[in-house]
């Protein structure tokens, strides 16, 4: 059975990898023709090659630097370990020597911090970790949460605070053993998370936060993760790596193509922006998600984590770690978390708003410093704002010139309507605009189609599109929100589903 299963998802993966290959082929022709006939020249392929992003291209070089940078380091990581055991050995047979003849060693003695000392599989230089767990009404998804941080960490390192929830999810938490501090006013996620650190004094116990979303599951290989890039003394937080839960017979039709837009998403931001954004070189990473992540606490104690009139609190933190110079933000896939995307349309709008809200308030809080950081948010901000813009209006006369043609005459023989319908169509006709729009979005989900081996992929990409729409919408119509609108942080939890 695995070897049909793995024989079927290599199928899939060459079948979704020659589509792709396929409509890359066909776009390039076309828009090249189209460049050369507008007269564009080489400036048309730079225009072509922007049509998947300014950001991502950039992005993706400087990851590629990184992946180089960081193989070369492994290397070179390896060879001095491999000295230092050889050392160790060395050493070991001396000391076994010397015992042997009286002289005072015994076998197995060695130095503290050597490669004997640790043994166990401990390394002094592991940061000790709190766990916290912020939850308001979270009944059907915070023992699967507490679950996954008991597989990591003792039950004493992990920090349950219920934010006034009226349901029972102080009680679940309670029953596990875990520490659990229950707030009677609602105080919100940021409000929560201040809490339960003062309560416990937290930054001065443990060397690091973990601050992990009731909905969230660790990976087993995310601690050893987080802890290696903590070793790096620079690093004063650690992004966990977002992966969308892929559970398709709990979900609807609705909830499954959501789960797969996510999965898609997050691929593109994480591997080819985040990872190049996050190279020691660079450090110029504007959001350390708030799912499951973790802040040094010599950093945390000098970020100011629940201002007034913000609606989310993980940009903001991240900012405070920027602007005041605190340290870097390390990102690696070794710091994997699974997460439950929302299971209905109306849910992700109102996700999508509130993370997008953020964003726009925190910009507006912190405002413009000089730093490389700002030059890149600026440049992100810029191709974010003006694509939006774009495929707004692209999408309306797509829209326009769709109708146009399905119409016919009856169309055409509207005053001042058909007129315009003539022109529009015959500088960007419904094919071209099909082109610009679909092609290049659905090459993508082919590609993501063959990394995850799924075919219902193909399916849900059709309808990605739409929901890039809706995503541009709430990108613009929050920008005037965030300097009028009033925040109080406060919780607005989705419809959750108790994993299994």
């Amino acid at each position: 059975m695995r070897i049909v299963r793995f024989v079927g998802g290599l199928l899939i993966g060459l079948i979704a990898l020659a589509l792709a290959a396929a409509l890359f082929i066909l776009w390039f022709d076309f828009a090249t023709d189209m460049a050369a006939a507008a007269g564009l020249g080489p400036i048309g392929y730079v225009f072509l090659w922007l049509a998947f992003g300014a950001n991502l291209l950039l992005w993706t070089v400087v990851g590629l630097l990184r992946l180089g940078d960081d193989s070369v380091r492994a290397v070179l990581r390896r060879d001095t370990t491999a000295d230092d055991r050889r050392a160790v050995r060395s050493r070991e047979r001396v000391l076994v020597g010397a015992g042997a003849g009286g002289g005072g060693a015994s076998a197995g003695v060695s130095e503290p911090g050597s490669a004997v000392a640790t043994r166990d599989g401990e390394d002094p230089r592991d940061a000790t970790i709190a766990v916290v767990i912020p939850a308001h009404n979270e009944e059907p998804v915070i023992h699967g949460a507490i679950g996954s941080a008991l597989g990591l960490f003792p039950r004493w390192d992990i920090y349950v605070v219920s934010d006034s929830s009226k349901d029972s999810t102080a009680e679940i938490a309670a029953k596990t053993g875990v520490n659990v501090l229950e707030l009677l006013t609602n105080r919100g996620k940021a409000g929560a998370i201040e809490a339960v650190i003062e309560e416990f004094a937290l930054t001065e116990n443990y060397d690091a936060v973990l601050i992990l979303d009731a909905d969230t599951e660790l990976d087993e290989g995310y601690v050893d993760g987080v802890r290696r890039q903590l070793r790096d003394p620079k690093v004063a937080a650690v992004a966990g790596f977002v992966v969308s839960e892929w559970k398709p017979h709990e979900r609807t039709f609705v909830g499954r193509m959501i789960s797969a837009y996510r999965d898609r998403l997050y691929f593109m931001l994480q591997y080819f922006m985040r990872f190049g954004q996050t190279w020691r070189g660079t450090n110029a990473s504007f959001i350390v998600p708030g799912f499951a992540s973790v802040y040094r606490s010599e950093a945390l104690r000098e970020v100011e984590i629940n201002p007034k009139g913000l609606v989310i609190e993980d940009f903001n933190m991240t900012f405070e770690v920027q602007h005041k110079r605190l340290g870097r933000i390390s990102m690696r896939p070794d710091t994997k978390a699974y997460s439950q995307d929302p299971f209905t349309f109306s849910d992700y709008r109102k996700q999508v708003g509130r993370w997008t809200l953020g964003f726009w308030q925190t910009v507006r809080r912190h405002g413009i410093w000089p730093s490389t950081f700002w030059v890149f948010l600026g440049l992100y901000i810029f191709e974010v704002v003006v694509v939006s813009v774009i495929l707004l209006l692209t999408t309306l006369i797509a829209g326009f010139v769709l109708v146009g043609t399905l119409a016919g005459e009856a169309f055409v023989a509207v005053p001042f309507v058909g007129t315009s319908f003539t022109a529009v169509s015959a500088f960007l006709p419904l094919t071209a605009l099909a082109m610009g729009l679909l092609i290049p979005d659905y090459m993508l989900t082919c590609v993501m189609t063959a990394v995850r081996r799924r075919p219902s992929y193909l399916v849900y990409g059709l309808l990605f599109f739409p929901i890039r729409v809706v995503d541009a919408f709430i990108t613009l119509k929050m920008i005037p929100r965030a300097w009028t609108a009033k925040s109080d942080g406060r919780w607005a939890s989705p419809d959750r589903v108790a994993k299994k």
